[in-house]
C-alpha cells in the first residue's frame, strides 16, 4: 500500500459561491504547488467543469476523481465520486432534470461559468445550482451507485447543510461506508451522536471555494496505486480508517 495526498472536495467557478478565479487551470496549478496527488472537483449539483480539470491535471500527473456535491431534497450535502468521467456526466444530466428550476441571480449568488481545458469560458448554467434537488438522502446511496459512483455525506459536523444538521441523525439503514468531517476535533462528538459512523472510513477535505483554501499535502489515503479505482476502493473498504493526519 502507498500513501497519497488528497483533497476530494473543492469548487470551481461553476459553483455560484465559488470564486471566479477558481478556473480549472488555476485549481490544478494550485494543487500541483501544494503537491497533492489526487483531487476531486465537486461543484454544486453539476459535473460540467470536471472534463477540463481532468484534462489539465493529466499534464501534472495528478489523478482527478470526477465528482459533484449533491444537494438532497432535505438540503443535505453529499459528495458523489465516480469511477469514470462518463459516469459523472451521465449523473450530471440526471441531476439537472431533478433540480428546482430556479433562475440564478448572478448579482446575489454569483456566476456559474463552464470552462474548457484552455481556461476559456464556453458557457454558463442558467438555473441556480445551489437549489435543492428532489432526490432524498436515503435514496442517494442507491442512485449514485447505479451511476457507478460512491456517496459520502459531506462535512457531517457543520451546523448547516449536513446530515446531522438537517436530519438530526444518521438514518437507520444507511449504507455509506465513508463520511467527511470538516473539523477533525469534532470526530469523537460525532461518534457519540451517531455510533454508526464508527463503522465507516473518514476523510477531511477543504470544501474550498477559493484557491488558497485548498488543502496542503497533509491528509493521506492509503491505496494500492494512485488511480481512481484504487482510491475509491480504499474509501469504501471495511478497514474503518481515518484518512487524515490526526
Amino acid at each position: 500500500m502507498s500513501k497519497f495526498y488528497y483533497d476530494l472536495h473543492m469548487h470551481s467557478c461553476l459553483s455560484p459561491c465559488g470564486d471566479n478565479d477558481n478556473t480549472p487551470g488555476n485549481i490544478v496549478g494550485m494543487c500541483a504547488l501544494k503537491e497533492l496527488n489526487v483531487i476531486a472537483l465537486t461543484d454544486h449539483n453539476t459535473c460540467k467543469n470536471c472534463p477540463a480539470v481532468t484534462m489539465i491535471a493529466a499534464e501534472y500527473g495528478i489523478t482527478v476523481i470526477p465528482g459533484m456535491e449533491l444537494t438532497t431534497s432535505e438540503e443535505v450535502h453529499v459528495v458523489c465520486l465516480f469511477y469514470t468521467l462518463e459516469d459523472a456526466m451521465r449523473f450530471d444530466a440526471y441531476v439537472e432534470k431533478h433540480q428546482l428550476p430556479i433562475p440564478n441571480d448572478t448579482l446575489r449568488f454569483g456566476d456559474q461559468i463552464i470552462m474548457n481545458e484552455k481556461d476559456e469560458q464556453i458557457g454558463t448554467v442558467d438555473h441556480l445550482l445551489l437549489a435543492a434537488t428532489d432526490i432524498s438522502f436515503t435514496e442517494s446511496y442507491d442512485l449514485v451507485h447505479s451511476f457507478n459512483g460512491i456517496m459520502i455525506p459531506a462535512h457531517i459536523d457543520k451546523p448547516s447543510d449536513s446530515v446531522t444538521s438537517q436530519l438530526g441523525f444518521v438514518p437507520e439503514g444507511s449504507r455509506f461506508t465513508c463520511f467527511e468531517i470538516a473539523n477533525k476535533d469534532n470526530l469523537e462528538q460525532m461518534y457519540k451522536i451517531n455510533p454508526y459512523l464508527k463503522e465507516c472510513n473518514a476523510i477531511n477535505d477543504s470544501d474550498a471555494h477559493y484557491l488558497w483554501l485548498i488543502h496542503e499535502a497533509v491528509n493521506v489515503i492509503e491505496a494500492k496505486e494512485n488511480s481512481v479505482a484504487a482510491i475509491l476502493e480504499a474509501l469504501t473498504g471495511n478497514e474503518h480508517k481515518l484518512y487524515f493526519n490526526t
